[in-house]
C-alpha cells in the first residue's frame, strides 16, 4: 500500500488526536518522518534476522543489539530531527543487516524486509510504502503501533543501562523477535494482545536494569533539597535523561569556573548521592521540556540535550544547543562517543566559558528523591499513618507534561486533593504541582517524587512492598488510584508495565491514544478499566471518592 504523505500519530499532541499528516506537532518535517518509518522498518527487517539467528544457536554480538535500541530511541517523539543522521542509520542498519543475512541457514520464512536492500536514492520511494498506514487492518495497526511504540520506551531506557555498560541479553532478544513479529501476518489480534503484555513483561525488566545501572553507579536517592536559583558564574544546562552524560560533563567542567545546572527530566539526578561531590553541581533551571524555547533563551550559557525532548529551537540560541547519544537537530553541533567511551566536552565548555551566567526565572528549592529504597526507609511512618487514617490514599500521578492548556487539569486536580492524600509521581508531569505548596502529613511530604519517567519503576516496586506489608492479595486493594499524563513513547512501556503488573484502573490523559483503535481500545478497557479523564471534580469522586 502506497501512502504518499505523512502520517504520524505516536504522541499525545498528534493533530486533533487523529494524526499528523502535513507537518508533526512536535516540529518535525515530513521528509524527516519518512526516513524514521523508513528505520523503524529496516531495524525490523534486521530484527527478524537476528531472531532467525538466535533459533539456529547463534550468538548476536553487542553492538548489533545497541544498533536496534539506538535507531528506536532515535525515532521517539522530540529525540531527533537531523534526517542526514536518520539516513545514515539505515545505512548502517542496512549494511549489518547484509552481513548477518549472509550466515542464516534457512531463509524460507523471512520477511520481506530482511531481503530488502536499497540505495540512499531509493529511501524516499521505500518510506512512502512503509510507514503506519501500510497496515490496513485497523485493529492490527492498532496492535503493531502499540507493540512498537512500547519498545520504542523500552530501548531508551536499555540505551541508559547500556550506557553504564549494563546489558540484558533476554530482553534485547525480545525487543528484536517482538519487532519481527510485527511483520508477521499469521498473527491474530489475541497472538498480538499477547504480545503486548509480553513487552510489558520486559518493560518491568528494562526498567529494573535500568534501576539497577544507576544505583550501582551513583547510590540510591536520597531526600534531597534542590535549588532552583542561580549563581554567579557561566552554567551549562543538560537536559534529557542520560545520568552517564552527567557524569562525564560535571568530571570535565570541574575547575574551570562553570557551573553545571539540570533541566526538565535531568533534576532527579540531584537526588544520587555520587553526584554531590561536585560543588559546581549548580542546581536546576526551569521546567518542563515544552518551555525550553523561554528558559533556555534567559540560561545565556550552552545547553546539552542527551535525549528526546528537544524542540526546534529559535535562532537565537541554536548555536548554544548541542546534542549528543539519540537526538539530533540540523544545524547544532552534535558530540559523538560509544558506549563506555569518555565523550569529549571541552568544545561546550569553552563555549560556556565565553557566556554571561543564567538569568535567575526563579528561588527557592524543590525536595524529591522519594525512590523505593528511601520509601522503603520510612515504611513504618508511611504504614501507621495509612493505619491511622492520616493518609487516605495515595494517587500516582507519574507520566509526561506537554504544552496543551487542557493539562492544567493536573495541576488543578493537585490542588483540590484532600489534604489527607499523597501523590507518588515521577517523570516530567511533576511540574504541574512540584512547586506547589502542598504540605506533608505528619511530616511526609505530599508530593513522593521518586525521579525520572522510569523510575515509575520505583512507584511499581513502593506499591508492591505495600501490598506485602498489608498482606493484601491483590495490587488493586491498595488504598491507591492511577491518574497518569501522557506524551511519549516512554509513558507507552510504563503504562504495559504497569498492566502486566496487574495494575486496574488507570485514568490516562489528557486523551487516548490516537493509536487506539475502537476495538484495541475496547479491550483495555474491558479487561483492565483503562479510563481516560473528564473534569477534576469528577476524576476526584471516580479516584478518591
Amino acid at each position: 500500500m502506497e501512502t504518499n504523505k505523512m502520517f504520524c500519530f505516536q504522541c499525545q499532541e498528534t493533530a486533533q488526536c487523529k494524526g499528523c499528516t502535513v507537518s508533526g506537532v512536535c516540529g518535525k518535517r515530513p521528509e524527516v518522518a519518512a526516513m524514521q518509518d523508513l528505520l523503524i522498518y529496516v531495524t525490523k527487517g534486521l530484527s527478524s534476522v537476528t531472531t532467525a539467528l538466535r533459533a539456529e544457536g547463534k550468538k548476536i554480538g553487542l553492538d548489533v543489539n545497541h544498533l536496534v535500541t539506538m535507531n528506536l530511541f532515535m525515532t521517539i517523539t522530540n529525540a531527533n530531527f537531523d534526517r542526514e543522521a536518520i539516513i545514515k542509520a539505515v545505512e548502517k542498519t542496512l549494511a549489518v543487516k547484509e552481513e548477518l543475512l549472509a550466515q542464516i541457514d534457512d531463509r524460507s520464512k523471512l520477511p520481506a524486509a530482511a531481503f530488502w536492500n536499497g540505495s540512499v536514492e531509493t529511501f524516499d520511494e521505500k518510506a512512502k510504502t512503509v510507514g503506519v498506514l501500510a497496515t490496513e487492518n485497523e485493529d492490527v495497526r492498532s496492535l503493531r503501533e502499540l507493540i512498537t511504540y512500547g519498545l520504542k520506551g523500552l530501548a531508551a531506557y536499555l540505551k541508559h543501562a547500556n550506557a553504564l555498560l549494563q546489558d540484558n541479553e533476554e530482553i534485547d532478544a525480545f525487543i528484536q523477535s517482538a519487532l519481527a513479529k510485527t511483520l508477521d501476518d499469521s498473527l491474530s489480534t489475541d497472538d498480538l494482545v499477547a504480545l503486548t503484555l509480553e513487552t510489558g513483561k520486559s518493560g518491568v525488566d528494562g526498567m529494573a536494569l535500568l534501576d539497577k545501572a544507576n544505583t550501582e553507579a551513583y547510590g540510591n536517592p536520597e531526600i534531597t533539597k534542590v535549588d532552583i536559583g542561580v549563581r554567579k558564574n557561566p552554567g551549562i544546562l543538560i537536559s534529557g535523561h542520560d545520568l552517564r552524560d552527567l557524569e562525564m560533563l560535571l568530571e570535565q567542567t570541574s575547575g574551570t569556573g562553570v557551573d553545571v545546572y539540570t533541566h526538565s527530566e535531568m533534576l532527579p539526578a540531584h537526588y544520587y548521592p555520587a553526584f554531590r561531590k561536585y560543588p559546581h553541581f549548580a542546581g536546576n533551571y526551569g521546567n518542563a521540556w515544552w518551555k525550553q524555547k523561554e528558559e533556555f533563551e534567559k540560561f545565556n550559557g550552552p545547553v546539552l540535550m542527551t535525549t528526546n525532548c528537544v524542540v526546534p529551537p529559535s535562532e537565537s540560541y541554536k548555536d548554544r544547543l548541542w546534542t549528543t547519544g539519540a537526538t539530533g537537530f540540523p544545524g547544532c553541533r552534535h558530540i559523538e562517543g560509544k558506549y563506555g567511551e569518555t565523550k569529549d566536552f571541552s568544545a561546550i565548555i569553552e563555549q560556556a566559558k565565553g557566556c554571561q551566567a543564567p538569568t535567575e526565572i526563579e528561588t527557592g528549592t524543590i525536595t524529591g528523591g522519594f525512590a523505593h529504597e528511601q520509601v522503603f526507609a520510612l515504611a513504618e511512618p508511611v504504614v501507621n499513618a495509612v493505619k491511622s487514617g492520616a493518609i487516605r490514599k495515595f494517587v500516582v500521578m507519574a507520566g509526561c507534561d506537554g504544552r496543551q492548556k487542557s493539562r492544567e487539569y493536573y495541576a488543578e486536580f493537585a490542588k483540590k486533593l484532600p489534604k489527607d492524600v499523597v501523590i507518588l509521581t515521577a517523570g516530567c508531569a511533576k511540574y504541574k504541582y512540584n512547586k506547589l505548596d502542598l504540605g506533608d502529613i505528619g511530616g511526609i511530604p505530599r508530593v513522593l517524587d521518586a525521579g525520572q519517567c522510569n523510575d515509575s519503576y520505583s512507584l511499581a516496586l513502593i506499591a508492591l512492598k505495600l501490598k506485602e506489608i498489608f498482606g493484601l492479595d491483590d495490587i488493586n486493594r491498595l488504598p491507591l488510584a492511577f491518574n497518569i499524563a501522557w506524551y511519549e513513547q516512554k509513558a507507552v512501556i510504563v503504562l504495559l508495565a504497569l498492566l502486566y503488573l496487574g495494575v486496574k484502573n488507570i485514568h490516562l490523559g489528557p486523551t487516548l491514544p490516537a493509536f487506539l483503535s475502537p476495538n484495541v481500545a475496547k479491550v483495555l478497557v474491558e479487561n483492565f478499566g483503562i479510563a481516560g479523564i473528564t473534569t477534576v471534580d469528577e476524576d476526584l469522586k471516580i479516584l478518591i471518592g
